[in-house]
């Protein structure tokens, strides 16, 4: 929160006098980092709704956690295959194309908008020859000259537009950084749950063996006369569904390696074979320590630091339209050296203009100015209350981790006590069984109550995984402000 608070300020104290009535209205920004306190525009409540910013998590905190730093977070996996498939992510990403070309896009216009607050110099050289009439003789003329024109910004609307520039660049570069995140997140949840499939497919491939080993030794009883033929019948029924299971959890793995494939840019064959090393281990992922205030976390997350950089810009636009209402002042001027040669005779010299200096005072636009006004002031409504939203929507997130990897650390546990005791049933239903003292129906239902417990851990496994990533992904994934400043790339464990 105080980086954010800090930069904002700082932002602020750098405009003109011309525009503070308007950039008064960004104290918004920093009362709605406070806790306790209600955010509003002068005169008028950001839509009407409470923004206010709870100062402490509603939900118990993970204490298993350890305090780490961020930016070598995915390195904490112990997976280099994982940190290889986030790096080629990052090349690979159309997300992250696109929003580098905003970021030039928003440089250029940067660019351009300084520029209108700086007089503007042409050169101009020309040359030409010709013959008035037949007794004047003929005349060679050359002149090269500069013009210069400035207008001059006495209401703010220039400024304000290179202020509204700015604020786009940051914003761009922070939503740049915001893809670098969720690409980050997006492959390592694949990758996760690919794992956990192929952790699963094992499971449906020891049931689906064991259901044809059931099914021969079933075979055998009824034709020694041990057992009825409708026996044989059920267990030939149940293999062939074990069989039907197992090639459905494959067909998901299958797809999940191809959705792989895609995020990664990575030729499928090439990537099968690197899986296969760790086939159906499940990334050991590191855990974190959220110790801080709602506030204080949301202030390292890049999207919203965006959304306040679209605030900024907003106001700076509306600033703008409401100075283009107001008379324009602009002064001209040049200066050019002539020569001139004809019929032997050489002539030289200097010529030079300072004005007009022009007033252009708006009368008559059929409301076009007052309209544009009016749609840049609601844009810049829209804009603080799209910023109170993400605020929202960003604790929640971060709680909703939180959440979600309490229920799975209370519930693994449980989870993991069932399915050693329903394994131990099905060795023991299995014994019977085979010694004629159980029924095939007392051993399918014994076996399908261990799957399907065994299923259960793997699933909670790889929902505490995917929470640890929506956790870092939701606490802005070790990101600053300060990162701004450094140039567009890095390798995805640093920090992304």
């Amino acid at each position: 929160m105080h980086h954010l608070v800090t930069t904002i300020s700082a932002f602020t104290r750098r405009q003109k006098t011309a525009v503070k009535p308007v950039y008064a209205g960004l104290t918004v920004i920093p009362a709605i980092l406070l806790s306790g306190c209600t955010a509003t525009v002068p005169g008028q409540a950001i839509a009407n709704s409470n923004t206010d910013i709870a100062a402490q998590w509603h939900v118990n905190q993970p204490h298993n956690g350890q305090l780490t730093e961020l930016k070598q977070w995915w390195a904490q996996f112990n997976d280099p295959l994982l940190l290889r498939l986030l790096a080629s992510a990052q090349h690979a990403s159309p997300t992250l194309a696109q929003a580098t070309a905003n970021i030039a896009d928003a440089r250029a216009a940067l660019v351009s908008s300084e520029a209108r607050l700086l007089p503007a110099v042409d050169a101009s050289v020309s040359a030409g020859r010709s013959r008035a009439d037949l007794v004047t003789p003929i005349a060679n003329q050359t002149a090269v000259g500069l013009q210069a024109s400035w207008e001059l910004d006495i209401f703010g609307a220039n400024r304000a537009a290179a202020d509204a520039t700015l604020a786009t660049l940051e914003s761009s570069q922070a939503n740049w950084h915001e893809a670098r995140i969720l690409v980050a997140a997006e492959v390592a949840t694949t990758y996760t749950a690919l794992r956990a499939c192929e952790a699963q497919a094992e499971q449906y491939q020891l049931d689906a063996q064991s259901r044809i080993t059931t099914s021969a030794i079933t075979s055998q009883s009824v034709n020694a006369g041990f057992q009825p033929s409708a026996a044989a019948d059920l267990a030939r029924a149940s293999a062939a569904q074990g069989r039907m299971v197992l090639i459905q959890q494959v067909a998901q793995c299958d797809l999940l390696i191809k959705a792989l494939t895609a995020l990664t840019a990575q030729d499928e064959m090439a990537l099968r074979d690197e899986l296969a090393a760790g086939k159906a281990i499940l990334p050991q992922v590191a855990g974190l320590t959220v110790s801080a205030i709602p506030a204080d976390v949301l202030a390292q997350r890049p999207d919203i630091y965006a959304a306040s950089r679209a605030v900024v810009a907003a106001s700076a636009e509306s600033h703008q339209t409401q100075a283009q209402r107001w008379p324009r002042i602009s002064l001209t001027g040049n200066i050019s050296t002539t020569t001139i040669k004809s019929g032997g005779i050489s002539t030289d010299g200097t010529t030079w203009s300072i004005g007009p200096v022009a007033i252009t005072l708006p009368l008559f636009d059929a409301g076009s100015r007052r309209a544009s006004a009016e749609a840049a002031r609601i844009r810049y409504d829209a804009a603080i209350t799209i910023y109170a939203a993400r605020l929202r929507e960003a604790i929640q997130e971060v709680e909703s981790a939180l959440v979600t990897l309490n229920s799975t650390a209370a519930s693994s546990i449980a989870a993991n006590s069932a399915a050693e005791g329903f394994e131990l049933s099905f060795l023991a239903t299995e014994s019977r069984y085979q010694a004629g003292l159980a029924s095939l129906f007392d051993l399918e239902d014994a076996r399908r109550s261990m799957i399907s417990a065994k299923s259960t851990t793997i699933e909670l496994q790889r929902e505490r995984i995917a929470s640890w990533i929506a956790l870092y992904r939701a606490i802005g994934g070790g990101w600053s402000p300060a990162e701004l400043h450094q140039p567009l790339t890095g390798h995805p464990a640093e920090p992304y």
